[in-house]
């Protein structure tokens, strides 16, 4: 009759062990945060290796950078990816930046596109700033003055000050009616966002 409560009070014990044992995202963030980098490492690895989507683009964050650990971009893009599937926007947006850029991947645009705007669906203004960049390039196939503006107004709304800066020369570019079309995208953006 005695032993219930012991064995009751042992399984207690054994199920929340793990939780005392596994990492603590925010604390790997504030150790991260100050360039603690192997707490943010030893925070965040559990955390990651379970399928966390924090910690994995804290990880991502850590090797694509080489903070406290050696530079790799196959692990970035590996815990990028498991990150950007599980929905986190950071994390799409980072796996947008490193396919357009080529690092550790060969460059494609078009999958730094769809990154970028899964992004931008979540609110992420680099991945507004990047989407107009894109949609900016004249000498593009993506060239595009109408989208390039609805996406750098949408950071500029953000408070991004060079996307002013884009807008008043991309403006100078375009004609009143692109201009008027532009805005009334980036309102229906906004209204439905």
């Amino acid at each position: 009759m005695r032993t219930f409560p012991r064995t009751f009070l042992a399984l207690l014990l054994c199920l929340l062990a793990p939780a005392a044992w596994a990492g603590d995202f925010q604390k790997g963030w504030g150790a991260y945060s100050s360039t603690d980098y192997a707490t943010a490492l030893n925070e965040w690895q559990e955390l990651a290796d379970s399928g966390d989507a924090d910690a994995c683009y804290g990880m991502g964050l850590l090797y694509g950078n080489g903070f406290g650990v050696d530079m790799n971009d196959d692990l970035a893009l590996k815990y990028y990816g498991i990150a950007a599937d599980l929905g986190h926007a950071e994390a799409q947006y980072s796996l947008g930046v490193m396919f357009q850029n080529g690092w550790g991947v060969p460059v494609d645009e078009e999958e730094g596109v769809k990154w970028y705007r899964l992004a931008a669906e979540q609110g992420i203004v680099g991945a507004y700033l990047a989407l107009g960049r894109v949609n900016a390039l004249d000498y593009a196939e993506s060239y595009d003055p109408v989208q390039a503006h609805k996406w750098f107004t949408l950071a500029a709304n953000a408070g991004d000050l060079d996307a002013k800066t884009k807008l008043e020369f991309l403006e100078t570019r375009m004609t009143p009616e692109q201009v008027v079309e532009a805005k009334a995208l980036a309102s229906a953006w906004m209204q439905s966002h």
